[in-house]
C-alpha cells in the first residue's frame, strides 16, 4: 500500500525521522512489550527498533543525493563518516553500472547476458570492466579467451591496479600453475558456458533451485550463489519476485543476532521474510517516514543486506550488543563520490518512467 506522508494526528506536527548521533538520548521509546508481543515468538533488542531508524535514513540520504543537494545528507555522525550500503541493493553504484551498462547494453541473448553479469561480478569492480572493454573491444562469450582475458587482468596486478572490489572476498581454488586468482575465476565462468549453464538456469523453476545450481559450482558458496542469482534476475536470464526466496550471508547472522535476543524457534531466513513482510507496520508504528524505492517495498534481498549494514552501524550505536564475529569498528570510511548516477532498474519491475514523471513522496510511508 502507497501512502502520502502525513502529520501526527495527536499534536499535528510532522514527525521527522532522524538518527541521533551516538551518545545522545531519543525522544522516541525504546522497544516495549508490545512489540515483543507481536512479534513473538522472536524477542527483539533495542536494535530492531534501529534497524528501522537506519532503514529510513539511509533512503532519506539516498534521495537528497538523487535531488543534487550539497553534504552533508545526515546529522548522523556514524552515517556521516561511514560507508553504508543503499537501503535498496540495486541503487548501490555497482548494482547500477551492472544493470545499465552491463546487463542491458549490448546482446540480450541469454548467454550473452549470463556471460556479462557473471563476468562482471566476479571482479565487482567498474573500472576492471572498463580495462576489460579498453583492451579486449566489446566482451562476448561468443569470443571469450581465458588466455587473453587473464594476461589483461595480470598486467593490471604487475602495475599494481586493483581488479577486485572490497566489497567481499571473492574465494579462489587451487591456482595450481596459475600466478593470481583470477584465472581461476575465468576457468570458473568457462565451465559455466561449456555446462551450458545460462540455459539450465533460465529453465530453472524456482530462484531457489537456480541458487541451487549455481551453488554447486566450486568457489560459489551460500552468499555468492545468492547474489549471483539476484545479479542474474535484474535481467532477462531469469525472471523471479526477489519475495521468493532468500539466504542469509554471514553479515546477516551477526545483524540479526544483534536485533533478536531469540529468535523463537524461528530460522534466520524466517527473521528476513518477517521483516520484509511488516515493514510497513513498523515503520507506522514509530511514526518514521519511509520513502519507497518509487513504490516498490523493501524486497527480501534489501532486509537481508540491511541487516549486514545494521550490524555495522550498532558496532557504535549499540556497542554492548555483539555479533557472531565480534567486530567492533567500522573498517570503510565515506568519502563521496560526486559522478550522477542516472538511476534505472530493471524494465520489468516498472520503476523508471515513475522516476522520470514523479517525486519520491508519492510513494512513502507516513
Amino acid at each position: 500500500m502507497r501512502r502520502r506522508a502525513t502529520r501526527n494526528k495527536r499534536d499535528g506536527k510532522r514527525r521527522e525521522s532522524v538518527l541521533l548521533p551516538f551518545g545522545t538520548e531519543s525522544s522516541v521509546p525504546s522497544v516495549t512489550a508490545l512489540v515483543f508481543s507481536r512479534l513473538a515468538p522472536a524477542e527483539p533488542t533495542p536494535v530492531f527498533e534501529t534497524y528501522w531508524r537506519f532503514a529510513a535514513e539511509r533512503q532519506e540520504i539516498f534521495f537528497k543525493r538523487w535531488r543534487g543537494e550539497a553534504p552533508p545528507w545526515t546529522r548522523d555522525w556514524i552515517l556521516e563518516r561511514h560507508k553504508f550500503t543503499n537501503a535498496y541493493r540495486a541503487s548501490d553504484r555497482a548494482s547500477q553500472f551492472l544493470v545499465r551498462h552491463v546487463i542491458y547494453s549490448g546482446s540480450q541473448d541469454i548467454r550473452e547476458v549470463f556471460f556479462r553479469t557473471i563476468l562482471f561480478k566476479l571482479f565487482n569492480r567498474i573500472e576492471t570492466w572498463h580495462l576489460l572493454e579498453k583492451h579486449l573491444g566489446p566482451l562476448l562469450a561468443l569470443e571469450f579467451n581465458v588466455d587473453r582475458y587473464d594476461a589483461v587482468l595480470a598486467a593490471a596486478m604487475e602495475a599494481d591496479q586493483r581488479i577486485y572490489s572490497g566489497a567481499y572476498i571473492m574465494p579462489s581454488a587451487s591456482r595450481g600453475q596459475a600466478k593470481y586468482k583470477h584465472r581461476t575465476h575465468l576457468e570458473l565462468l568457462h565451465r559455466m558456458l561449456g555446462d551450458e549453464l545460462p540455459q539450465r538456469l533460465a529453465d530453472s523453476c524456482s530462484m531457489q533451485e537456480c541458487f541451487e545450481r549455481l551453488r554447486a559450482y566450486p568457489m560459489m558458496g551460500d552468499f555468492l550463489a545468492y547474489q549471483y542469482t539476484i545479479d542474474l534476475n535484474y535481467g532477462p536470464v531469469l525472471d523471479f519476485s526477489e519475495m521468493n526466496f532468500v539466504v542469509p550471508g554471514p553479515g546477516a547472522r551477526d545483524g540479526i543476532r544483534k536485533c533478536f535476543r531469540s529468535l523463537g524457534g524461528l530460522t534466520e531466513a524466517d527473521i528476513i521474510r518477517l521483516m520484509a513482510d511488516r515493514q510497513e507496520s513498523e515503520f507506522e508504528r514509530l511514526g518514521i517516514p519511509f520513502k519507497t524505492l518509487w513504490g516498490r517495498q523493501l524486497q527480501l534481498i534489501d532486509c537481508q543486506n540491511l541487516f549486514c549494514e545494521v550490524d555495522k552501524y550498532a558496532r557504535y550505536a549499540h556497542p554492548e550488543y555483539v555479533g557472531i564475529t565480534g567486530r567492533t569498528k567500522i573498517k570503510q570510511m565515506f568519502r563521496p563520490n560526486l559522478t550522477t548516477i542516472e538511476y534505472w532498474y530493471p524494465p520489468k519491475w516498472g520503476l523508471n518512467d515513475r522516476i522520470t514523471a514523479g517525486t519520491e513522496i508519492d510513494y512513502a510511508y507516513v
